[in-house]
Formats: structure tokens, C-alpha cells, sequence
């Protein structure tokens, strides 16, 4: 019998239906039969968490890392490390990778940082948010490799892992790939002026040109979210909320006005009212709420599941960094996505075009 990516879904009523896959995993275990169930990296080495041949589906991925104390201090070197080492993963032999990302953004926070949080595809849990979760399916038709790669190049890491995956004797033509992208600005708005209001809320946008991007794609597939992270650049005692600019979608050659106009940061992400508060839910949350005047780091979710943005030949995912792109600040996104291959080559940022900023 031929086992196929099939209609399974992930819903409590799909559970009853019987299936005919074959449940794999690849782990860190230790083959020795002891307790060392890890892979320790060095500086600039690579652990391989997932290399086989055939048709799958990788199901869910956990991680966690640690680095020796040393690394913690100073402190300034403590959100390197989440940062500093690397997700990747490339399917069916493709020369350049589907997903390339840092690998704490990946699993849903920004900033090198971890916390507590659930969603439905991406949660980190306990302790402090230091165990990583995806639930992304993950298809392949002719094969699959994921590797973590460290960057830190004064000490070295412990990785544990498990990806749980499913073999099938093939993929249909309709399965697109997955793909994760990591991207970071330092935006260039306008100079503050004698008006706070008028910096936060005047000035015009009818193009979309100098928005920030968060996904820019090729060929067919649909968009199915992101994490944004934003980090308060300007140092006032004046009111200084880093949103107000609106989600924007260009779909298949769009121009102006876009396919999808929004309202505003927190509106995209299903939030209001400038929020101050951490929150989770399945499709949309604010894992870090920047602080006092919104001075700290921030990081949000938005997870299309119920709705995918569809694009036949193009996409581009952009927002305002402030109203009109009037501000100045940190930003960096991870975009998640589905399409037909091939896809429009990308690459990870050197690290030092990674790490936070202090």
C-alpha cells in the first residue's frame, strides 16, 4: 500500500482515523547507554540533528542548549548565545537552505532572550522558557538534513534535541515546503520634532516603499506568519510607543494600495491599545512587552493557521516601523512560509550583524 502525505490533519476529531506512516526520531541520546545525551558543539562546529533519504514529514522539533557559566559573564554576553547559533535545514538536496534562522528567534522570542509562552506551532517552555518547541509540519519528498551550526568562539555548547519525523513512500505535488527567513533593520525615520504627536502620528504613506520587510517570495505558496521583534532606539521621557505602523501585503505584482492594509502594529498581531502586557494565545501574542515607556526589548507573534495569505506568483510582507515610517529603530522579524520549490535563494546574516545591540 502506498503511504502518501495523506488528509491527517493535527484536530482532536482526525485522531481516530487510522494511518498507515512510520513513526522515526532522531535524537542527541547517548549511544553509549550512559547520560550524556548531547552533542557538544565547539567554536564553529555543527551538529547534524536530522540527515535521511525519502519522503517525510518532520512532525514536531525540540531543543535546549546550555553554555558553561563562563558565558554569562559578563552579562552583556548573555543574549549572545541564542543569537549566536544557527538553525538550518535544506530539503530534497537543494543547494541553498529552506530555513536559515538564529535559533532562539526561530522557536518564537527575539533579542537572544527566552520566556514562558504557548502557542500552537511554536511554544518555549519551562525552565524560563529554555525548552524549544515546534510543531511545524516539516515535508520532504527525497530527503532531509537539519543542522545546528555555533558561532560562539570562546566556549562550548551543549545541544540536546529531538525531531520526531514520519516516513511515507511519497509527497504529492500539492505539499510545498517549508521555509523560515531571519531578517533585521536598523530603520531610518525622521527627526523628532517640537511635537511628540506630531513625530508619533503625522505624515503620509501611499507607497510602501520604505516599510519594513518582513517576507519577500517568489513562485506559489502561502504566507503563514511571523515573529517581530523591535528594540526602542530613542531615548526620550516623552511618550514613546514604537507602533502605529500598519501591516502591509503586496500579493502576485501588487502596486499600491496592497491586497492587505492594516491598522496598526498591535492591530496586526490582534493586540490594542499600545499593550504593556505579556500575553500568549495560539495564533498571536507579545512574548516581551519592552518595559517602562516600551524602552526594552519587544517581541510579538502572528500565525496565519486559520488563515494562510495564498500567493500565486509573489509576495511581499511589510509594516511601517512607526506611523508613516517616521521612527528609527530595531527591528527584526522571522517569516514563515509554504511554497512550491524553487524559492528565491536567501542566507543568514553574519553574526555580527546578529547580536543585539546594548
Amino acid at each position: 500500500m502506498t503511504v502518501d502525505y495523506g488528509p491527517h490533519g493535527s484536530s482532536l476529531r482526525d485522531l481516530p482515523r487510522l494511518r498507515r506512516t512510520r513513526r522515526r526520531r532522531s535524537s542527541s541520546w547517548d549511544r553509549t547507554g550512559g547520560n550524556d545525551d548531547r552533542e557538544t558543539l565547539r567554536p564553529g562546529e555543527t551538529a547534524t540533528l536530522l540527515d535521511v533519504t525519502g519522503a517525510g514529514v518532520v512532525t514536531h522539533l525540540w531543543v535546549t542548549v546550555a553554555a558553561p557559566p563562563s558565558l554569562r559573564r559578563p552579562l552583556a554576553k548573555a543574549d549572545d548565545l541564542l543569537r549566536r547559533l544557527t538553525l538550518k535545514a535544506w530539503w530534497d538536496g537543494e543547494e541553498h537552505p529552506s530555513v536559515a534562522v538564529p535559533l532562539g528567534d526561530f522557536f518564537g522570542v527575539g533579542h537572544g532572550k527566552t520566556t514562558n509562552f504557548v502557542s500552537l506551532p511554536l511554544q518555549m517552555s519551562p525552565e524560563d522558557g529554555k525548552a524549544f518547541n515546534c510543531w511545524f509540519a516539516m515535508p520532504f519528498g527525497s530527503g532531509a538534513r537539519m543542522e545546528i551550526t555555533s558561532e560562539v568562539d570562546d566556549a562550548d555548547v551543549l545541544v540536546y534535541f529531538y525531531v520526531d519525523y514520519e516516513e511515507l513512500d511519497e509527497v504529492g505535488d500539492d505539499v510545498g515546503r517549508f521555509h523560515a527567513q531571519w531578517r533585521r533593520q536598523l530603520t531610518q525615520g525622521v527627526r523628532p520634532g517640537p511635537s511628540n504627536a506630531a513625530y508619533q502620528f503625522h505624515g503620509t504613506n501611499l507607497t510602501g516603499t520604505d516599510n519594513y520587510t518582513i517576507l519577500e517570495a517568489e513562485g506559489h505558496g502561502h504566507y503563514v506568519g511571523c515573529v517581530l521583534n523591535i528594540q526602542n532606539r530613542r531615548r526620550t521621557r516623552r511618550w514613546n510607543w514604537y507602533g502605529e505602523g500598519d501591516d502591509m501585503i503586496f500579493i502576485d505584482g501588487d502596486v499600491w494600495p496592497p491586497t492587505l492594509h492594516g491598522t496598526g502594529t498591535e492591530d496586526y498581531v490582534n493586540t490594542a491599545w499600545c499593550p504593556t502586557q505579556t500575553y500568549s494565545a495560539p495564533y498571536h501574542g507579545v512574548t516581551l512587552a519592552g518595559g517602562k515607556n516600551w524602552r526594552g526589548p519587544v517581541s510579538l507573534y502572528r500565525f496565519h493557521i486559520e488563515d494562510p495569505v495564498v500567493f500565486q506568483r509573489s509576495i511581499r510582507v511589510s509594516i511601517e516601523h512607526g506611523h508613516a515610517n517616521r521612527r528609527s529603530d530595531d527591528w527584526s522579524s522571522v517569516a514563515y512560509w509554504y511554497q512550491a520549490e524553487p524559492h528565491r535563494t536567501f542566507d543568514l546574516a553574519p553574526v555580527e550583524e546578529r547580536l543585539p545591540h546594548p
